[in-house]
């Protein structure tokens, strides 16, 4: 028996899991029937998951949290069982505006630590408030530009400006002069150093590494309701994510996304953050950065509530909702490693034993209990040095 599914997305280069799954019969063989509806904006994407147009959703990991503590528009349960990439972003700025950071780019976004005190002093530099376009509050670019900024002592509610800009018309809103650069997913900061308006400033990948991006996103009724779907779509994209991390794949792949219907851009630029060379600046070769975005090894897919926790910590720093037990547990319980473990019981895929971790603990590639084959988890360093314990969320908050 066949199930039909919907799921919403985004034209990002991140949506790839979802779409391999389609196109490559991935889901078909796991007798799932996946009809993928493009969006235009992440509001959009989230009232159709929430209004039960779709049955789930490729969704900004943030944004899953913010609507389940009901902090986005309709409050509704949601539930994360797969994550779907982790990094994939960067954070582009006028060229005008780099002039005043190093003018050695690869020192630039090797040095996030240093590069964040340069964007401060720019700052006072400036012609005015910068106003930097992010996708949404609650987006984990945006969430890392907080953090990023900060780190410099850079206010980002009093110093710049803020501005949602959904990620398909970043670009144009930079040619009009709306905002002075943003941080978003891929291809979408690459497509602006193409056009010769901005260049790369920091990195997602080097402001936390292996840091969450995407989830796909369920109403957790939904879910309960219908476990067989559920695992039988996790299976299929267990399997779609290390087709697609496989550099093998990746020229397929970048051809596959630039289709009209998927992600609709050339797929030499969709390539760069699939095989992590980066063209920082239009006159400059491309930087390697190897684990620009992932989608399978080393875990990846997998939804550690840690992460869950260290999404929420930071919605509480910028007193987005107020720091409550009743708060942190569904904040956690909305990354559901529980569902993971169970879709793939029979598979021989590597899972993690444990469902949280200290997050920014991992300097170099580590060996970790698995219930079958070997896992090794990369780095997972945040570019200050803070580790995030997830049962010691008040101590963590408060060393801010």
């Amino acid at each position: 028996m066949t199930t039909s599914l919907r799921i919403a997305y985004l034209p990002l280069t991140d949506s790839a899991v979802l779409a391999v799954a389609r196109e490559k019969g991935f889901a078909e063989e796991e007798g799932i029937a996946l009809d993928l509806v493009r969006a235009t904006s992440w509001a959009t994407l989230r009232d159709r998951l929430v209004f039960g147009q779709v049955q789930a959703a490729h969704m900004l990991a943030p944004l899953a949290i913010a609507v389940t503590l009901g902090l986005s528009q309709q409050p509704a349960p949601l539930a994360a069982p797969y994550k779907l990439n982790v990094n994939g972003n960067m954070l582009v700025m006028a060229r005008e505006f780099a002039q005043a950071l190093d003018p050695d780019v690869v020192a630039r976004l090797d040095d996030p630590l240093g590069t964040a005190h340069d964007f401060a002093a720019a700052i006072g530099l400036w012609k005015r408030k910068p106003v930097i376009g992010v996708v949404h509050r609650f987006s984990s670019h945006a969430v890392m530009l907080r953090y990023w900024l900060a780190s410099a002592g850079v206010d980002p509610d009093r110093d710049v400006l803020l501005r949602v800009v959904p990620p398909s018309l970043t670009v144009e809103a930079m040619r009009a002069g709306e905002i002075d650069g943003f941080i978003a997913g891929e291809p979408w900061g690459s497509a602006a150093v193409d056009a010769g308006l901005a260049e790369a400033v920091a990195i997602g990948e080097r402001i936390w590494r292996r840091g969450v991006e995407k989830v796909l996103a369920f109403r957790t009724p939904w879910l309960e309701e219908n476990p067989q779907a559920v695992d039988a779509l996790i299976r299929a994209l267990v399997r779609s994510a290390a087709w697609c991390d496989d550099p093998a794949n990746h020229e397929a792949l970048a051809h596959l996304l630039s289709q009209p219907h998927l992600v609709d851009q050339p797929a030499d630029v969709i390539g760069r953050a699939l095989s992590g060379r980066i063209t920082a600046r239009a006159d400059m070769p491309p930087v390697d950065m190897p684990d620009f975005l992932l989608f399978s090894r080393e875990a990846t897919p997998f939804p550690w509530r840690s992460q869950a926790l260290w999404l929420y910590s930071q919605l509480v720093r910028w007193k987005m909702v107020e720091h409550t037990a009743e708060n942190a547990a569904k904040a956690g319980s909305v990354f559901r490693p529980d569902i993971f473990r169970r879709a793939l019981a029979d598979s021989n895929v590597p899972i993690p034993g444990a469902s949280m971790k200290v997050e920014g603990a991992v300097a170099s590639p580590l060996a970790v209990g698995s219930k079958r084959g070997e896992l090794t988890l990369g780095p997972d360093r945040f570019f200050d040095g803070r580790v995030f314990d997830p049962e010691r969320i008040e101590d963590f908050l408060a060393s801010f």
